[in-house]
């Protein structure tokens, strides 16, 4: 795209704050926009023409020389068949999967809903392939400490948070307040009449 039009969609692309990368049939990366850049720490132009395991730091990139896309692994990516799977015409929403990065010579493993469209840019089949990590919330699927009295969350830096408070800040969930009927029985009998 050129001239208005191409400020016009990075406009809306770096506007959208879940990582959305334009990759080809090898997910090699041709594009990318703020939210991916800044969520998993990259340099924009540093990445281009890399292949997605190599920037994200999967685990299994140096499995064998040729790197990613190539090993044993690769065959069953979940990121790699999205992208394969929407240039053949399915459509994939949302579809869950678990991902172990090496940050730092450490393991690391999240939680990954993965998106992929097809797109045609310069008559290029190309995928737009978004990534969202779920692994904060999935993480409340743990044991949560929680006081058997007041039902105030301890957090992983000990304080205690009242359950709004903790999972508005966590998962960025508000809450609404009603009453159940027992309650209302128990608290307003004069009402629950």
């Amino acid at each position: 795209m050129q001239g208005n039009g191409d400020t016009y969609c990075r406009t809306i692309l770096n506007a959208i704050p879940l990582a959305i990368f334009v990759v080809d049939e090898d997910v090699r990366i041709h594009d990318l926009n703020n939210a991916a850049a800044t969520i998993f720490g990259l340099n924009k132009t540093a990445v281009l023409q890399r292949r997605g395991g190599e920037v994200l730091q999967c685990l299994h990139r140096h499995d064998v020389p040729e790197g990613c896309g190539r090993g044993e692994y690769c065959r069953s990516c979940v990121i790699r068949n999205s992208v394969t799977a929407s240039l053949q015409g399915q459509d994939i929403t949302r579809k869950r999967t678990k991902f172990v990065l090496l940050q730092e010579a450490t393991k690391k493993e999240v939680e990954l809903l993965i998106t992929a469209s097809p797109l045609v840019m310069d008559e290029k089949p190309l995928a737009l392939l978004i990534i969202e990590d779920i692994s904060e919330i999935t993480t409340l699927r743990d044991i949560i400490p929680i006081c058997m009295n007041c039902k105030k969350i301890r957090d992983d830096q000990e304080y205690w948070h009242n359950v709004e408070t903790y999972f508005r800040d966590h998962i960025g969930v508000d809450f609404s307040h009603g009453i159940c009927p027992s309650c209302l029985q128990k608290l307003y009998p004069d009402l629950a009449k």
